[in-house]
C-alpha cells in the first residue's frame, strides 16, 4: 500500500466570486489574454522547436478480436509495452461506425458555435462533472484552461438505456432531441468498444479476458466535447493543463488538429491526429486496478493562434458502488496491493471536490483515503 504522499497537499477550489467570464467568441480575438490564463513559466508550452512525436502503437482491434494466434499475440505484446511505459496506444479497425463520428462532430461544432447565453443554460454546477464548462472559472481562479466542455454521464446499465437522450431532453429542450440521440449512440458505441479493449488488456496482463470485461459490463462513464478555440497568445497559456485522467480509460477521437501532448522521459511529446483511429490512455482508476502494474501518464494540451480544436473523449469508469481491488493474479508481481480498496464513486467526489487534478491524484486519494480511516 502507497505511504503518505504528504507533500502534495489538497487543493480546494476558490470560493471568491469570479467575474472573469471565458467568451471564446471574444477572446480568441484578444492579443493580451486575462492573467488567469496565463501560465507559470516552467508550465508554458514550447511551440518551438515543436514537440518531438510520441510513438503510439497502432492495435487492429479487428484483428485481435478475431482471435488469430498471431494477431492476438501481437496486440497484447504491444499494449503491454506501451502501457507500462507510458499508458497510451492506438485502435483501428474498431468497428465504430465513420458517419457516427462525422455526425457527433457535426453536432458538437453547432453547439460550441452557439451564443454563451445558449451554452449556459447547461452550465456545468460546483461539485458536479455533467454540464457545460467555460474555462472552470466558475472552480478556480488561476492557470486556467483555454477551452470549453459539455460533459454527460453514460450509463450502460440496462435500466439507463436512455440517459444521455433524456439529458438533453431535460437540460436543453426539444431542439436537442436528435443532439441527444446522437450523443447517446455514440456513447453506447464507445461502451462496447472500451469492454473489447479491456478483453485485451486482461490478456496483455495475462489474466483471464473476461475479468476487466465482467467488472466494466455496466459502467457509469463519461462522455465529453472539448473545443479548444484558437488564441493569439498560444505560448503563454494550455487548452488543458498538465494531469492524468483520473477515470479507467479514455478513447479520444480527435480532429485533424493537433495539440496533444503526453509527458514521457521528462519530454513532452506530440500525438499526431488520425481519423481513422481512436488514442487510449490508461487512467488512474486503471492503474489502481492493474496494481500499479501499467500507466497513467501526464498529458496536456496546446492551442494554436489560428484553428480550433475539437476532441470526443470517453472516460470509462466502473458501476459507482463498485469496489477497485487489484485481482490477486496482479498483486503477485509486487508482493502487495499498491493502493487501498475505493468505489469510484468516492474517487470521483474526491477529483470534483477537494483536488485540483493536476499532478499525482491517485497518490492524493490514497493518502486521504487513509487519512479519512484513522
Amino acid at each position: 500500500m502507497s505511504p503518505f504522499i504528504l507533500s502534495l497537499p489538497l487543493l480546494l477550489p476558490s470560493k471568491e466570486t469570479n467575474p472573469l467570464v471565458f467568451d471564446a467568441s471574444i477572446l480568441q480575438n484578444e492579443t493580451n489574454i486575462p492573467a488567469q490564463f496565463v501560465w507559470p513559466d516552467h508550465e508554458k508550452p514550447r511551440l518551438e522547436p515543436p514537440s518531438p512525436p510520441l510513438y503510439v502503437p497502432p492495435i487492429d482491434l479487428k484483428a485481435f478480436i478475431s482471435g488469430e494466434p498471431l494477431a492476438t499475440s501481437n496486440a497484447s505484446r504491444l499494449v503491454h509495452s506501451a502501457c507500462q511505459e507510458h499508458g497510451f496506444f492506438q485502435v483501428y479497425n474498431h468497428g465504430v461506425d465513420s458517419n457516427l463520428i462525422n455526425d457527433v462532430h457535426r453536432i458538437m461544432n453547432l453547439f460550441f458555435g452557439m451564443p454563451l447565453s445558449e451554452k449556459q443554460k447547461a452550465e456545468r454546477k460546483f461539485g458536479e462533472y455533467c454540464g457545460y464548462a467555460s474555462s472552470f472559472t466558475n472552480r478556480f481562479s488561476s492557470k486556467l484552461p483555454w477551452k470549453e466542455t459539455l460533459s454527460f454521464r453514460y450509463s450502460a446499465d440496462p435500466k439507463c438505456l436512455n440517459i444521455v437522450h433524456d439529458y438533453f431532453l431535460n437540460v436543453m429542450g426539444e431542439d436537442f432531441s436528435e443532439f441527444g440521440r446522437v450523443c447517446q449512440e455514440y456513447s453506447k458505441a464507445m461502451s462496447k468498444l472500451a469492454l473489447d479493449i479491456m478483453e485485451l488488456l486482461g490478456m496483455s496482463l495475462g489474466i483471464d479476458p473476461s475479468c476487466f470485461r465482467d467488472f466494466y459490463e455496466e459502467n457509469d462513464s463519461i462522455m465529453r466535447l472539448n473545443y479548444y478555440p484558437p488564441c493569439k497568445k498560444p505560448d503563454q497559456t494550455l487548452g488543458t493543463g498538465p494531469h492524468c485522467d483520473p477515470t479507467s480509460l479514455t478513447i479520444l477521437h480527435q480532429d485533424n488538429v493537433g495539440g496533444l501532448e503526453v509527458f514521457v522521459d521528462e519530454k513532452w511529446h506530440s500525438i499526431a491526429p488520425c481519423s481513422d483511429a481512436f488514442v487510449v490512455n490508461i487512467g488512474d482508476t486503471f492503474m489502481a486496478l492493474s496494481n500499479g502494474l501499467y500507466k497513467s501518464c501526464l498529458h496536456r494540451a496546446v492551442v494554436n493562434s489560428n484553428t480550433p480544436r475539437k476532441s470526443l473523449a470517453f472516460f470509462l469508469s466502473p458501476k459507482m458502488d463498485k469496489v477497485v481491488r487489484s485481482p490477486k493474479a496482479l498483486v503477485k508481481y509486487n508482493n502487495q496491493r499498491m493502493y487501498p480498496d475505493f468505489t469510484w464513486s468516492t474517487f470521483l467526489e474526491f477529483t470534483q471536490k477537494h483536488y485540483r487534478a493536476d499532478m499525482k491524484t491517485l497518490d492524493a486519494f490514497s493518502s486521504w483515503l487513509q487519512m479519512e480511516k484513522k
